[in-house]
């Protein structure tokens, strides 16, 4: 009796140190630890005699070894994969299974089936915790990878969206700066400042964007701008010289996500007058509450270009991502020609269901000064 009831904490005296190793060598390999010291325990108990019913110590240990046992193969199956994991997970089970055996003989099937059913009975709700466990794991690694890739994609069309337009416009006043600098060298020195905070904007924006990819979280990003900015952008557009800016902006609050996306369609579309309708005269941007949408047209008269200019060959891929916003966002986004020889770009984004309103600052301006907009 002694020797039963030594045996009987042999797996939870080797419990605590093999759990202590399991950094170094796996759950895994503490698992089949366990379960053959589990089975030589059996086959000891075999050999040296049956423990009785009322053996209570032994008994008590026992049930105490199961839980280590299915604890074990619990964490195993959340934590590790492959051969290795589902060798250590039967090796436990099997030993759970046996450790009936160490009350009364097996006499024919009806002993087996009682051992079988018995570990199937423990062992099967352990496995299906641990496999749900990892699976819940899986999941919650994928939706963080995902969410990163998501964010890298947004900074990349940040990048997109405010590099490009200030580069367009560097571009644009360099080339007035070229025919400035011998007629008028006061008014070329002023385009050339401009050009300088052009380009300081626009490498601000890379430090910015390569800072956050280089993060783990792309933590520390800043709130993204709205329609507050927008009468900024307009001015710096109109003062670039070349197409005047209207801005017409609602007096109402917007949704923050709203607001965001408006900016970014405003940002593309002078961008894109500025690369391809270097001959525009004008630029008419309205955002429009209409019932529960927010509706957004940017149109250029589009005049053609002089023939000393040099439009931009090729293009980007900044309305394709728009559109694809808008629609993510349950909108429609629109971009053709109209009346002739005018573009326009269209958006029409739901209000209903957001949160966090965003109000502008200046809720109806003309960028070029002349006072506000009659809605």
């Amino acid at each position: 009796m002694a020797m039963t009831q030594i045996l009987s904490g042999v797996v939870l005296v080797l419990a605590l140190p093999a759990w202590s190793a399991r950094g170094r060598r796996g759950a895994a390999a503490v698992t089949l630890a366990l379960g053959v010291s589990s089975a030589v325990v059996t086959a000891a108990v075999w050999i040296l005699g049956r423990w009785a019913e009322g053996d209570r110590w032994a008994g008590l240990l026992g049930l105490v070894e199961l839980a280590v046992l299915l604890l074990s193969v619990v964490i195993t199956l959340r934590t590790e994969d492959g051969p290795r994991c589902a060798l250590a997970a039967w090796t436990a089970c099997g030993a759970v299974a046996l450790w009936l055996t160490r009350f009364a003989f097996v006499e024919g099937p009806g002993d087996v089936l009682t051992i079988f059913g018995f570990g199937s009975a423990l062992s099967l709700p352990a496995v299906l915790i641990g496999l749900y466990l990892r699976g819940l794991d899986e999941g919650r690694t994928k939706a963080v990878v995902e969410a990163k890739r998501a964010q890298r994609l947004e900074l990349a069309h940040d990048l997109h969206d405010f590099v490009a337009h200030d580069v367009s416009g560097m571009v644009a006043q360099a080339q007035a700066g070229a025919y400035l600098a011998s007629v008028d060298p006061a008014r070329a020195v002023a385009m050339f400042e401009r050009i300088e905070q052009a380009g300081q904007r626009a490498l601000a924006s890379l430090d910015r964007t390569v800072q956050l990819l280089r993060t783990e979280e792309g933590t520390g990003r800043g709130p993204q701008p709205g329609l507050s900015e927008l009468a900024e952008v307009a001015e710096r557009f109109t003062a670039a010289g070349g197409a005047e800016v209207r801005l017409e902006l609602p007096e109402q609050p917007v949704p923050r996500e709203l607001g965001g996306t408006v900016h970014r369609i405003v940002v593309e579309a002078l961008t894109n007058v500025r690369r391809h309708a270097q001959g525009a005269a004008r630029v008419d941007v309205r955002a429009r509450r209409v019932g529960e949408w927010l509706e957004l047209t940017v149109t250029n008269d589009g005049r053609p270009a002089g023939a000393a200019s040099r439009p931009r060959r090729g293009g980007g891929s900044g309305l394709p991502g728009l559109a694809a916003r808008v629609e993510a966002l349950g909108g429609t986004f629109e971009a053709g020609a109209h009346e002739r020889e005018a573009w326009r770009v269209t958006a029409r984004l739901p209000l209903a269901g957001r949160e966090e309103p965003e109000r502008p600052e200046t809720p109806m301006r003309t960028s070029a000064g002349a006072g506000e907009m009659s809605g």
